[in-house]
């Protein structure tokens, strides 16, 4: 068999393994092309951040496969079992790679691809082992046969193994000079622009003099019970996020909104209703008058155009969800990710208990946002308890899973405030409209990993499907 694979590696040099069967398991190997097709690219990502290439697979069968995919990966091309059977057949190297037929065969033998960093784990393994076997039996061969001097023997020899070890490590870790310079670049920007926002808006002043804006590589938690607004409020942020104040020198960011819930036109008419201060709730319900067609086609022609794109898919995975950031941000960088809500992307493994599935969710969003060094804004449910208790909600109600909370770099959590609170505040019931329609709310910023946590009270007009500072009332409610 080892001299079959040697026959193989065509113009490539064969491996010296001596006589016995080289490490390796095929069945990892077939795992992991097969994820490698069905996730539309997550896999690949994962095993380039490895450095994991064709040589990697000990099978030429799949190391064709694999190279087929890795160029459409390259090409920022869809990596599927269509486009990689294509990619051999045009390159003559179909039936070499044992056809459409094996690769359909594999495919089929993956109903999920959770255990693809298990399978890119065997493959990487047995290949190290094969690569120590080969410089072993060659470093033997070469101190049989030594003629030159022993120190240089000793010198290839090291080197060779070196080689192995330092491709099995991966390159993530940096000097300190990068992250210094981009630290005082910072520092230089804080300076020169004084207290202004420095990332991402949020649109609300109290809660950016807290977080100076959502950063790059930060996961942002905005969690609340159901009907207290989180769609509105994370709506207030892209809108933020689009419409930079004019004095700020930012240009409108660049937002993919994933919705599992509600349909995209129903969200844009949120963001209409909001930008031109219409009353949704007496727009379905009368005919508008002249005044309000206007504001709302004014609002309209404000939205066209802008780098908005909105997935109203639901029944994501998180693979496919990332899969599909890959994709937009490398057509054109993307600067802000929203993901409505947590609790309704599938699991890889629906097998697993539901908290160990949202935790893989939570894990991977915080991935996200380091990959693409964008913040990522997730909408999460609280469960019942603080209801049930009668108390403030906080970061353990977070509905299935305690992983969020510490994956988090930030999270907001809306509330109704206490009686005592509305009482000391000179409000009304936290439940009871003012008469602009506006209900009080309190934001917890429960967690802040680079800042201070402060609660900062708000007003909810879910007329407007919109939250405002309560110094700042809206101009018109209808």
């Amino acid at each position: 068999m080892a001299e079959k694979y040697q026959k193989r590696n065509r113009k490539e040099a064969a491996p010296n393994y001596g006589d016995r069967v080289p490490p390796h398991n095929l069945d990892a190997e077939r795992g992991l092309i097969a994820s490698v097709l069905i996730d539309g690219g997550e896999t690949m990502q994962r095993c380039q951040s490895e450095k994991v290439g064709k040589e990697y697979f000990f099978d030429p069968k799949h190391q064709d496969i694999f190279a087929a995919a890795e160029k459409l990966s390259k090409e920022n091309s869809g990596i599927d079992e269509i486009t990689v059977t294509d990619r051999l057949r045009r390159e003559g190297l179909l039936e070499s790679a044992g056809g459409a037929t094996y690769i359909n065969e594999i495919t089929g033998l993956v109903a999920s691809t959770a255990h693809a960093p298990h399978w890119l784990q065997i493959v990487r393994e047995k290949h190290f082992l094969r690569c120590l076997i080969s410089t072993a039996v060659t470093t033997v061969e070469k101190a049989h046969a030594h003629s030159d001097d022993i120190q240089r023997l000793l010198e290839d020899v090291e080197q060779a193994f070196f080689k192995i070890s330092e491709d099995r490590v991966s390159d993530s870790a940096v000097k300190i000079d990068k992250p210094i310079d981009e630290a005082m670049e910072m520092v230089q920007r804080i300076i020169r622009d004084g207290r202004s926002v420095q990332g991402i808006p949020s649109g609300f002043i109290e809660l950016d003099q807290l977080t100076f804006g959502f950063q790059g590589g930060q996961m942002v938690i905005v969690a609340a019970r159901p009907g207290m607004g989180k769609t509105s409020i994370a709506l207030n942020f892209i809108e933020a996020a689009l419409f930079p104040k004019p004095n700020s020198n930012k240009v409108p960011a660049n937002v993919l909104l994933f919705s599992l819930e509600m349909p995209a036109r129903e969200l844009a008419l949120r963001l209409l209703c909001s930008r031109a201060r219409v009353n949704m709730q007496k727009l379905r319900s009368a005919h508008p008058d002249h005044q309000t067609q206007v504001d709302l086609v004014t609002a309209a022609n404000e939205y066209r155009g802008l780098p908005l794109t909105v997935d109203d898919n639901g029944g994501q995975t998180i693979l496919e969800i990332r899969a599909k950031c890959r994709r937009m941000h490398a057509q054109r960088k993307l600067d802000l990710i929203v993901i409505d809500y947590i609790q309704l992307i599938n699991g890889l493994d629906s097998s697993l208990p539901r908290e160990q599935q949202i935790a893989e969710v939570s894990r991977s969003i915080k991935a996200m946002a380091k990959e693409f060094n964008v913040p990522v804004i997730a909408l999460a449910q609280l469960n019942r308890k603080s209801e049930d208790e009668g108390r403030q909600p906080k970061m353990s109600d977070l509905r299935e899973s305690g992983s969020i909370e510490q994956d988090a770099d930030i999270v907001m959590i809306i509330s109704r405030p206490t009686a005592s609170q509305s009482k000391a505040a000179g409000e009304g019931d936290a439940e009871t409209s003012d008469g602009s329609g506006c209900y009080h709310r309190q934001l917890i910023v429960a967690k802040n990993r680079n800042g201070p946590t402060h609660d900062i009270n708000l007003q909810w007009n879910p007329g407007l499907t919109r939250f405002d500072t309560p110094a700042r009332e809206s101009s018109r409610d209808e």
